[in-house]
């Protein structure tokens, strides 16, 4: 334990601490705020309806912002003191962004029936969300340009303090709505929740006003795209595929099972979703930077080891205390209503258990940017979970698609044990030991 606390305090707290944790601890606060009133005053129908148009959000937020985010992140504090290459990556990026979240809303706003009939069933009538949804859509992707290129510029405490006012902001307007309209209340909240992060765009230019000038149509560069198109097409491959199978499992659960089923499924992955937003912060924190600078098995072989030897211990206890406590958790985050989810934590835990430890080294992908790797396995997950699913809920009913998340990710865990044995488990020569 002492070895843990020192990990921590020594690599991770330092940082977290000063760019992450205040934000992390307020999403945490407000998603289980926000479940609460949902399992209050809609209950478990509401609570699928919400999981299928947060899916759908999210898969369309990335495709407005071309997964260029981290991309953009990461070039801007290269080029930052090169007013040249400055002036190119911003003009590319921000048009680009720009096009295709314009094209991308219309897109939205003339096809709303069809998409509410495919998120919805033809059951629900709420097209109007997803044409309020297509007119915020582009002051989202404009919010995630400027917040890319203060987090290029290393604007974390602007950051910190706009992404906890835009939190706060959204959560008392998401609760007002719930509170007052019910499922349509929640439905919109969700909706208009980005475009009231609104204060980051502003905040942003203020902080910035020469990068204005430096936005120019003219100086839009393929060279940028080329560059950036890896990272784009890796985030979009992960942020696409994962809520699409979400939606469609969610989906053949109301039709196979009903629609309160596919509510007490949704409350599960939240409660997963909370309790996975840490490791995911520390991995990305510090993970990620540390694989960067890696170039030998050794040094990979040790940092992985250290990292299941000191974060996944206090990991297995957290959640070993989330299983015990499971009856006391529904009735604080939910309510009686969604006693059955009571059923689906043994095997939601033990598949999260596996996707961490795949996720700790599947950033190897990432640091040496191992692309087509990384997309071949992605997309393998998606395509298991999403028949294994399928077939278990055939069988099981709903507890089969927690069992299926378990399956995919211990399977998932397997592959990416083989794909990197050599560098875990094989005999380090002193030529091997310094190979990437």
């Amino acid at each position: 334990m002492k070895k843990f606390f020192n990990y921590i305090n020594n690599e991770v707290l330092i940082k977290a601490a000063n760019l992450n944790m205040a934000n992390l601890s307020l999403r945490i606060v407000a998603g289980i705020l926000i479940s609460k009133f949902i399992a209050i005053y809609i209950g478990p129908q509401g609570m699928a309806l919400v999981g299928n148009l947060r899916n759908f959000l999210s898969v369309l937020q990335s495709i407005a912002i071309s997964g260029l985010y981290k991309g953009v992140v990461r070039t801007v504090s290269q080029v930052k003191d090169n007013a040249i290459e400055l002036t190119k990556t911003l003009s590319t990026v921000f048009y680009f962004g720009f096009f295709s979240s314009v094209f991308l809303a219309f897109l939205c706003y003339y096809n709303a029936e069809f998409i509410n009939d495919l998120i919805f069933s033809s059951n629900y009538n709420y097209s109007y969300i997803i044409e309020t949804f297509a007119i915020v859509l582009p002051f989202y992707a404009l919010n995630m340009f400027a917040f890319s290129i203060m987090n290029g510029f290393s604007k974390h405490k602007y950051l910190l303090l706009i992404n906890i006012l835009g939190q706060i902001l959204g959560l008392l307007v998401t609760l007002l709505l719930i509170y007052q309209e019910n499922i349509d209340g929640a439905l919109l909240g969700i909706v208009i929740t980005p475009a009231l992060n609104l204060l980051i765009t502003i905040v942003g230019i203020a902080f910035r006003k020469s990068l204005i000038s430096s936005i120019k149509i003219t100086q839009i560069s393929l060279e940028v795209l080329n560059k950036l198109s890896p990272n784009m097409i890796m985030a979009l491959v992960s942020a696409i595929a994962m809520p699409i199978v979400m939606i469609i499992i969610r989906n053949y659960l109301i039709d196979e099972i009903g629609i309160k089923a596919a509510g007490y499924w949704t409350a599960m992955t939240r409660v997963s979703d909370y309790y996975l937003m840490f490791f995911n912060s520390l991995m990305a924190l510090y993970i990620l930077p540390r694989f960067s600078e890696i170039n030998t098995k050794s040094a990979f072989r040790k940092e992985v080891f250290s990292f299941y030897k000191t974060i996944m211990p206090v990991f297995l206890v957290l959640l070993l205390i989330i299983y015990l406590s499971r009856s006391l958790l529904i009735n604080v985050l939910f309510t009686e209503d969604f006693r059955p989810v009571e059923n689906l934590f043994g095997y939601q835990i033990l598949g999260d258990i596996a996707r961490v430890l795949s996720m700790v080294i599947a950033y190897q992908f990432l640091a040496k940017k191992m692309f087509t790797h990384f997309i071949i396995l992605e997309v393998f997950l998606f395509i298991i979970m999403y028949f294994s699913s399928i077939y278990l809920i055939d069988d099981f009913g709903l507890k089969g698609a927690v069992m299926g998340h378990c399956l995919s990710y211990f399977m998932y865990f397997g592959i990416i044990l083989l794909l990197f044995s050599s560098s875990l488990f094989g005999v380090l020569t002193e030529e091997g030991a310094n190979d990437n």
